[in-house]
């Protein structure tokens, strides 16, 4: 067995969405570092390069726009381009536009729910193919404390995450019999571009770090075993999961 026992991905293929920022970016850099060779998706094209200039040799970046549904099929077939074709796909790009309920618009709600519900099933669609081929593959999607909990002006987000935590059972049950596990990580507070809002406000950070069992807010680091848990073949009899990763925020 490889140096990192089960959590070892040395020579695996991974797509990262929302490569270039946040979430995204750690996770892509985790792969890489860990022996991945990583395919980083964004809008974004000089963050991407910026990102690749960090990874070396195992990274390959593509830019594309994941609301445009249409292009998904093309994305997969590029994203086999450098590497081969992707064992590992992390669906963690997305877009909160925390709009009040009374003030949601229809492009608002389309946005919101194309890019964090719609992309991960039908780009996961077009890649299971050659992972059936290859009799494994890691799903993992990004859930969220808002898949579960109601938060102020959080209805389009909250729909979409709740969504994927039933998509995310819904793949397992439909692909998992080909060694294709899924499943979800769902952060907590942590710091990111996508929370800027949040922490912003010092007030409101305190009182989430104080909602938590372990007393503090969450960093990008704090995914890292979790994801490479789902990444690895360390999950290879679990599927279907949404692991809260949110320093026991849903436990209190």
């Amino acid at each position: 067995m490889a140096e990192n026992g089960l959590l070892d991905v040395t020579g695996r293929v991974a797509l990262v969405t929302g490569a270039s920022s946040g979430l995204g970016r750690r996770a892509a850099s985790v792969l890489a570092a860990s022996g991945a060779r990583v395919v980083g998706v964004a809008r974004r094209a000089e963050a991407l390069v910026e990102w690749q200039a960090e990874v070396g040799d195992n990274g390959a970046v593509i830019a594309h726009d994941l609301a445009d549904r249409d292009g998904l099929a093309d994305l997969a077939r590029a994203a086999a381009l450098p590497f081969g074709a992707p064992d590992i796909v992390v669906h963690a790009a997305g877009i909160n536009t925390r709009q009040a309920a009374d003030d949601v618009t229809p492009e608002g709600w389309d946005v919101t729910l194309s890019l964090n519900l719609s992309a991960p099933f039908f780009l996961s669609q077009h890649l299971v193919p050659a992972m059936k081929e290859k009799g494994w593959g890691r799903i993992v999607n990004f859930a969220s404390l808002q898949s579960f909990r109601a938060f102020p002006g959080g209805i389009a987000y909250g729909a979409s995450k709740g969504g994927v935590a039933q998509m995310t059972r819904a793949m397992a049950e439909a692909w998992s019999r080909d060694g294709i596990v899924v499943n979800a990580l769902a952060p907590g507070f942590i710091r990111t571009e996508l929370t800027a809002a949040v922490f912003d406000d010092p007030g409101r950070a305190a009182r989430n770090a104080a909602q938590t069992c372990i007393g503090r807010n969450g960093e990008v680091d704090d995914l890292d075993g979790p994801l490479m848990f789902f990444c690895s073949e360390a999950s290879k009899y679990v599927t279907g999961q949404i692991m809260m990763v949110d320093g026991g925020f849903t436990a209190k």
